[in-house]
């Protein structure tokens, strides 16, 4: 099993290698190799992205991802911004299905904004597309105005489009999901407004025919925003474009108290996936070792699970996350009063514990 270890940027690498802690006290044989990527890779390279670290991701079986970006790259043309590397092995790995669970562990119910009897038990699956949409369509970029409301003034344009196959086989992924789950998909859209997202509704319910026992129903975005704080536990599966599931499922990770808590897995059609937290690389915090690792060492599970077929591997990683969580042990982000606070280490320390059986202090 090779594992791409791609830490990035911000407090990247500190999180990473918490996860990689842990994965080294499980009982399988890894081949784990680091590259750069993002910031760190352009000031080495010249590139985010460059082509030894796609080699080795493309070789890999999984790649345990960080994050990526610093306000100091901000100026730079946008291909090499940092940000430009995750979308870089996303699109020459072929991932188009983006995973993010938003769940509410019971430890953690007090740290939500929201009332603990909205969110308690909270387990919702958003399925985001990931290679289509207005984030890659062309034509795109600046012009002279020939029309519109100001012709001859300066405007700027991105395309929104999808083809068929593109929403069939997101729409297959959610379906396949949602029968391991409560059989349940809400597919959201813009369909009263944009034809794009009336073709994405349309497939979809074409698709749903070869899924009869599960149910299907349809949610405009802007409606669905609002019940996912007004009544979250009513979605199951969420299936929705790029653009829409990269909103959604940041406000979903919110519900459960802190993005520093939720784990994301992205696949191709062959199950070889990129693994990162749902938070970003967080420069005003890194290097101050106070990072929560728990969402990195969480993707390291699902990693597990969906790309290296070692489900039991997986369940121990989780377990021992929710044991910790009960002890009482919290990173900044999480904590509350009568909890115990501690930093990125520490909290490493603690679930490496747990999987070991060895006691967890703090």
């Amino acid at each position: 099993m090779k594992i791409a270890v791609l830490p990035g940027d911000g407090i990247g690498t500190e999180i990473v290698a918490e996860a990689v802690r842990v994965l080294d006290v499980l009982d399988l044989k890894f081949e784990m190799e680091t590259a750069l990527v993002g910031g760190a890779a352009y000031e080495a390279h010249g590139h985010p992205l460059p082509d030894s670290t796609l080699k080795l991701a493309k070789e890999a079986d999984a790649v345990l991802f960080g994050a990526v970006g610093d306000w100091k790259y901000d100026k730079l043309d946008r291909p090499l911004r940092p940000e430009q590397a995750i979308l870089g092995l996303r699109t020459n790995l072929g991932q188009f299905a983006n995973f993010r669970p938003a769940i509410c562990y019971e430890q953690l119910v007090g740290a939500s904004s929201l009332k603990p009897e909205l969110i308690a038990g909270l387990d919702i699956l958003i399925i985001r597309e990931l290679t289509g949409d207005i984030y890659f369509g062309q034509p795109r970029g600046k012009r002279v105005a020939i029309d519109g409301h100001f012709p001859g003034a300066e405007e700027a344009f991105d395309t929104m489009r999808y083809s068929k196959p593109e929403i069939e086989r997101i729409a297959r992924v959610a379906f396949e999901a949602a029968r391991k789950r409560n059989k349940r998909v809400t597919s959201v859209d813009k369909a009263n407004v944009l034809e794009t997202f009336q073709f994405w509704k349309d497939v979809v319910t074409e698709v749903h025919k070869d899924y009869p026992d599960v149910e299907l129903d349809h949610m405009y975005v802007d409606n669905a925003a609002m019940q996912l704080v007004k009544a979250p536990k009513k979605f199951d599966v969420v299936v929705t474009g790029n653009m829409f599931g990269d909103i959604l499922s940041d406000e979903a990770a919110m519900l459960t108290g802190s993005i520093g808590m939720l784990p994301s897995a992205s696949l191709n059609s062959n199950k070889q996936g990129l693994y990162e937290p749902s938070h970003g690389s967080a420069p005003d915090i890194a290097g101050q070792g106070v990072a929560n690792p728990l969402a990195t060492i969480l993707s390291a599970a699902m990693m597990l699970r969906f790309s290296l077929d070692q489900a039991e591997a997986a369940d121990r990683i989780e377990s021992a996350v929710k044991s910790v969580l009960a002890s009482g042990l919290r990173t900044a982000d999480i904590w509350s009063e009568g909890t115990t606070q501690v930093g990125t280490r520490e909290m490493g320390d603690a679930v490496v514990a747990a999987i070991t059986k060895k006691t967890i202090t703090g």
